[in-house]
C-alpha cells in the first residue's frame, strides 16, 4: 500500500514542526478536545497518587513488588480481558458523549471511593470502587485517541500525537505531582487519601463539562442504519474483534509491528517503574520515611515528565529525518544504552536522568506507534484497534509488575534486572528494524 511506505518512511512530510503546531492550535475542536484530554488525565494522576499513598506508601504496612503487582492486576488485568468490547462500543457510539458521560461517571465513583476511605472500609472495598473508577477510563483513553483524526488533518497527525498524548501524560504527572506534594502537607492516613480522591473527582468533573461543549456528532464515528442494536452489536462484539484483528494482519502490517514495538517497550517501562517505587521506598529513604519516599518518587515522575515534554518537541524533527520507523528503532536502541549506564549506580541523581531519557524514549515510541496506527486502520475499525491497543498496553504493565514480583528485591537493588531490562531493549531494537528492512 502507497500510504504504508509513506507513514512508515515519512520522506518529506508536511507536518512542519512550529507552523503545523501553531495550525493545531488555533482549530478550535482540536483545542477542545486537548482540553478534555488534560483535565481526564491531571485526575488520573491525582487519583493514581491517592492509591500509591494508600497501597505502597501507608506507614501501617511494608509494601513489597508482590503488592504492587496484586494492585495492578486488580486495577487493570479484568478490564484488558473485557477491553476490547470497549471498542465495539466506540464504533457505535458518539465519542464526544463516551467523553462527557464517562467523565460524569467517574465523577460519582470519585465521590464515593472518598467516602469509603473515611469510613475505613476494607481494603478489598475501595480497590472495587477504584477498579470502577478504571474500567471507566478504559473507555475514555481509547476515545480521544480514536477521535483525534476527526479534529485534524492527515498531515498533522504526527505532531497532534505528539502534543496531545504527551501533553495528556504530563498533565497526569502533573496531578501525581501535586498529589504528592498535598500528601506532604496533609496529616498521612484516610483523610489525606480521602481529600485526593475528592479533587480527583471534581477534575472528572471539569473534564465532563469541557467535553460537553463540542458537538455531538463532532468526534464520529460515521452513522450507519444498517448496523444491528447495541445488544446484537454486543452479541457479535467477538466476530467484531476478529475482523479487527484480520484487519491488522492483512491490511496493517506496520500497525503489527509497532503495536508490538510499543508494548515491549510498555513491559520493560513498567519493570523499571517498580523498581523506582522499591528505591524511593526502601534504598533512598528510611523505610518508616513513607513522606521522603513519596517526595523522592514524586522528584522521578517530575523527571519523566520533562522526558515526556522533550518527546513532544523532538519527534516531529526526528520523525522527518529518520522517518517513523527509525525514530522507533532510536529510541528502543538508546534505552539499551543507558539503562544500565545510569541504573546500575542504585544512586539518586543518575536514577533521576535515566527517568528523564526513559520518559523521552517511552512517549516517543508511543506518538510512532499512535501515528502509524491511526494512519494504517481505516475508521470504521480504529475503535476497536485503540481498544486492543489499550488491552495491550495494560497486560504488558500487569506482567511486568508479576514478573518483578519474582526478581525483585524488596529495596529494589538488583543488577540482573538492570542487565536483562537492557538486552531486551536491545532485541526489540534489532527485530523491529529487522522488520523495517524485510519490508522495504
Amino acid at each position: 500500500m502507497a500510504i504504508t511506505r509513506r507513514v512508515a518512511q515519512a520522506p518529506s512530510s508536511p507536518d512542519t514542526g512550529r507552523a503545523t503546531l501553531v495550525a493545531l492550535l488555533r482549530t478550535r475542536d482540536f483545542r477542545r478536545l486537548l482540553g478534555v484530554r488534560l483535565l481526564s488525565q491531571l485526575s488520573d494522576g491525582v487519583f493514581q497518587a491517592s492509591l500509591a499513598s494508600y497501597v505502597i506508601f501507608s506507614p501501617e504496612r511494608q509494601s513489597s513488588p508482590a503488592d504492587i503487582a496484586s494492585m495492578m492486576a486488580v486495577l487493570l488485568l479484568p478490564f484488558s480481558v473485557i477491553g476490547p468490547f470497549a471498542g465495539v462500543l466506540l464504533d457505535r457510539w458518539r465519542r464526544r458523549q463516551v467523553l462527557y458521560l464517562g467523565n460524569l461517571t467517574r465523577f460519582g465513583l470519585g465521590l464515593g471511593t472518598a467516602a469509603l476511605l473515611l469510613l475505613r472500609a476494607e481494603e478489598w472495598v475501595f480497590l472495587a470502587a477504584a477498579l470502577l473508577v478504571t474500567a471507566v477510563n478504559r473507555f475514555i483513553l481509547a476515545g480521544l485517541s480514536a477521535a483525534l483524526p476527526r479534529v485534524v488533518d492527515a498531515d498533522q497527525l504526527v505532531t497532534a500525537n505528539a502534543l496531545c498524548p504527551t501533553a495528556g501524560t504530563v498533565a497526569a504527572v502533573i496531578g501525581g505531582g501535586t498529589g504528592f506534594v498535598v500528601h506532604q502537607v496533609l496529616p498521612p492516613g484516610p483523610h489525606a487519601d480521602a481529600a485526593l480522591v475528592t479533587v480527583a473527582a471534581v477534575l472528572y468533573l471539569a473534564a465532563g463539562l469541557a467535553a460537553r461543549r463540542m458537538a455531538p456528532e463532532l468526534l464520529g464515528p460515521e452513522h450507519h442504519p444498517d448496523r444491528p442494536d447495541l445488544r446484537a452489536a454486543l452479541g457479535q462484539a467477538g466476530r467484531a474483534l476478529a475482523e479487527g484483528v484480520r484487519h491488522l494482519v492483512r491490511e496493517s502490517r506496520p500497525a503489527v509491528r509497532a503495536l508490538a514495538a510499543v508494548t515491549a517497550a510498555r513491559f520493560l517501562y513498567g519493570v523499571l517503574i517498580v523498581t523506582v517505587l522499591m528505591l524511593s521506598r526502601y534504598t533512598f529513604n528510611q523505610p518508616t520515611d513513607t513522606r521522603g519516599g513519596l517526595a523522592t518518587l514524586g522528584t522521578a515522575l517530575a523527571f519523566s515528565a520533562v522526558g515526556f515534554f522533550l518527546a513532544a518537541v523532538v519527534s516531529p524533527w526526528c520523525t522527518r529525518r529518520l522517518g517513523l520507523d527509525g525514530w522507533m528503532t532510536a529510541c528502543l536502541a538508546s534505552a539499551a544504552v543507558f539503562v544500565p549506564a545510569l541504573g546500575l549506580s542504585f544512586a539518586v541523581a543518575p536514577i533521576m536522568l535515566a527517568a528523564l531519557l526513559l520518559g523521552l524514549v517511552t512517549q516517543a515510541t508511543k506518538i510512532c506507534a499512535d501515528t502509524i496506527v491511526q494512519h494504517e486502520v481505516a475508521d470504521e475499525y480504529r475503535g476497536r484497534v485503540f481498544a486492543i491497543y489499550d488491552v495491550l498496553f495494560n497486560v504488558a504493565f500487569v506482567a511486568a509488575g508479576a514478573v518483578t514480583a519474582l526478581v525483585l528485591p524488596l529495596d529494589g537493588r538488583s543488577v540482573p534486572v538492570v542487565l536483562a531490562v537492557a538486552a531486551a531493549y536491545a532485541i526489540s531494537a534489532i527485530f523491529y528494524a529487522r522488520g523495517r528492512a524485510e519490508r522495504r
